[in-house]
């Protein structure tokens, strides 16, 4: 394997801060502050399958954008996506990385603050920074809303701390649940390292048991030939552990039991 590749897996490229990856530059932080600022293995096997969807191009929200490969993937292929994250990560790579690679798409990227924790009811779609402290901004409104219904819901590697992931299936359920067409879900894709077997178990029964979300997993098959067509010749090993899973919303907001927290 060529390992000079600008396509290396990402704990090999952790402490360059301009990545060269797919044609985009993009500026990464290894500063031990958050995990969000530098590209993860998830985010690249997320990234290669996206062109595979047959899916016409619409609007798409991701949750955890970090440096913006994933929005910025969609946005290449069309889509109009809203990138959120935290401020952090927003202001040391997120919003830069957007703005310098903005001229290689054809979609639009609007990056926003979103924290998972804030409750749904709060939100606002208008605020021109943020969907979860909109009363924070000092910025006017926006005129044309940015929000649901999205037709593609995405996030990887974000299933990594226990006491965030109820607030991660609360946030994907509201979301879902906004979106819905004609009682049709949105597509949701979540990639993620199973690096805590225990975590990831339970949080994918409970998107099942508590929010009504039904799981299936992409098969590892589907995935090689997505990473092959995007360039990631790896060895089995760069990227063993990494799952892509397709959630559907199968209740509707009433029929949730989970609560965010427990």
């Amino acid at each position: 394997m060529d390992r000079t590749s600008q396509h290396r897996p990402a704990h090999q490229t952790k402490s360059e801060k301009i990545l060269k990856y797919s044609g985009y530059s993009l500026r990464q932080s290894d500063d031990g502050v958050t995990n969000g600022t530098t590209l993860w293995l998830g985010g690249q096997i997320l990234s290669a399958y996206l062109p595979t969807l047959k899916t016409r191009p619409g609007k798409a929200i991701e949750l955890g954008s970090g440096i913006g490969l994933s929005a910025l993937t969609l946005a290449s292929l069309s889509w109009d996506v809203v990138a959120t994250d935290l401020p952090n990560v927003i202001d040391s790579v997120l919003s830069q990385n957007v703005s310098n690679n903005a001229h290689l798409t054809a979609g639009t990227i609007h990056v926003r603050e979103l924290d998972w924790v804030a409750k749904p009811e709060q939100w606002s779609w208008t605020d021109a920074n943020s969907v979860s402290s909109p009363s924070l901004s000092k910025d006017p409104p926006t005129e044309d809303p940015i929000g649901p219904p999205f037709d593609l819901i995405v996030t990887s590697d974000t299933v990594y701390i226990p006491q965030l992931a109820q607030h991660l299936l609360h946030t994907i359920h509201t979301l879902a649940s906004l979106s819905l067409t004609g009682g049709k879900s949105p597509l949701i894709l979540l990639c993620f390292e199973r690096r805590d077997p225990l975590l990831i178990d339970r949080t994918l029964n409970d998107a099942r048991q508590l929010w009504g979300i039904k799981p299936e997993r992409v098969p590892h098959k589907k995935l090689t030939q997505a990473m092959e067509k995007a360039g990631l010749k790896w060895e089995k090993e760069d990227w063993d552990g990494v799952e892509l899973w397709k959630l559907k919303l199968a209740k509707s907001l009433k029929g949730a039991t989970g609560e965010a927290g427990s």
